[in-house]
């Protein structure tokens, strides 16, 4: 593969990240995954030593380095340690920003520091039974009254849903007249008609909370607005992009380490007395993936230096998302295959590589939406079946 372009500090910084993952998320994993919950202290200690969120201002707490590389290595070391459950980063880099790109000042002060120290966690409502990519179709709604919003709805399949203290979320704040004129709230823990429903029960990522969120004529203060009314289908369409690269580059490090781990078992199994490794089909099964991982790992850091120069497009990150959701299912098919039977025993890494893998081509715009978007700018709008771009 060629040389991928870290710099010394972000080296330095995966070093550091790769020992606090060994040393106070990976062992505590299993427990997480029978309790169906991360331990909230994880959050806290990962604050503590700077590894929750590296870019806020100082003045948060922050490093003030907005190189995405940084969550890049974060990324990656959780999946290579098998720590996916614990998306770390769904708090720190996909709704963090929302605070810092559509907030004022008064919010920031009120609720980075925290966030940047793990007390507060985030997660983001968007989601709905019958709203998933078509936001269109929201149900939630808000009303305004004197000095504060009356919001009132459901969501489900919310990351982060149970142990969330601050949960940005989309509703609908004209929805007889513009389906599109929607407004971010952000809701906080304890306020009164905030309900959590079930933790839900998923085929992977058993450690990631994942819940339905009830709200019940919520009186949402206008000081917890996030930014314009009316413009939250639009500030949402503007977190797609890094929504999508966050997803590629977790996708294939997960990939990745399915490719390694089940080069590594190929190496010792033996079959009518020889290692798989000696046969043709694994030879050409393990060489065609890697080859596909390293095109797509150079075409996911070209994207993260176009997102650093503020020149990655809504496009090229549902490229980014399509290939590397599809690989990552690919890569644990074809390895759960070369393992045999033992790569349908849970004990063995490739079986929970195969069960976590398939939400990835699902959340975060399904690769059916991806196509659809990648196909409206090759063949132009006509062939669209969707007059508006919802996604």
């Amino acid at each position: 593969m060629l040389p991928r372009d870290f710099t010394d500090e972000q080296n330095m910084f995966r070093e550091a990240y790769r020992k606090f993952l060994a040393t106070e998320i990976v062992p505590h994993m299993e427990a997480w995954r029978e309790a169906g919950i991360v331990d909230r202290e994880a959050f806290r200690k990962a604050g503590e030593q700077g590894f929750l969120m590296v870019w806020p201002e100082e003045k948060y707490g922050g490093m003030g380095d907005n190189d995405f590389r940084f969550e890049q290595v974060i990324i990656e070391e959780v999946a290579y340690a098998r720590a996916g459950d614990w998306y770390a980063t769904l708090h720190s880099r996909l709704v963090g920003p929302y605070l810092t790109r559509f907030g004022n000042e008064e919010q920031c002060q009120r609720f980075l520091p925290g966030c940047v120290s793990g007390e507060i966690i985030l997660a983001v409502a968007m989601t709905e039974p019958d709203a998933g990519s078509d936001l269109a179709g929201m149900r939630t709604a808000a009303v305004e009254k004197d000095d504060h919003w009356v919001l009132s709805g459901s969501k489900t399949y919310i990351s982060n849903g149970i142990n969330a203290d601050l949960v940005v979320v989309a509703a609908k704040t004209d929805p007889d007249n513009n389906p599109h004129a929607m407004t971010l709230f952000l809701v906080e823990r304890g306020m009164a008609g905030f309900e959590r429903g079930r933790n839900l029960e998923k085929m992977g990522l058993k450690a990631q909370d994942t819940a339905e969120l009830f709200f019940n004529d919520v009186k949402v203060p206008k000081a917890n607005v996030l930014g314009e009314p009316g413009k939250g289908f639009y500030y949402l369409m503007e977190g797609l992009a890094e929504e999508r690269l966050i997803g590629a580059a977790g996708y294939l490090a997960s990939a990745q380490l399915s490719w390694d781990l089940t080069a590594e078992f190929v190496k010792e199994r033996k079959v009518f007395g020889k290692p798989l490794t000696a046969f043709q089909n694994t030879q050409f099964k393990l060489s065609e993936l890697r080859t596909e991982l390293d095109i797509a790992q150079n075409y996911v850091d070209q994207c993260v230096a176009a997102f650093n120069a503020g020149q990655l497009s809504a496009v090229d990150a549902a490229k980014a998302k399509l290939v590397t959701s599809e690989i990552q299912v690919k890569v644990a098919d074809i390895g759960v295959q070369l393992h045999g039977g033992a790569g349908y025993m849970d004990e063995y890494p490739i079986s929970r590589q195969f069960t976590d893998a398939k939400i990835s081509t699902i959340y975060a715009g399904s690769s059916e939406v991806m196509k659809i978007i990648i196909s409206r700018d090759c063949l132009g709008e006509d062939y669209s079946p969707f007059n508006t771009r919802n996604f």
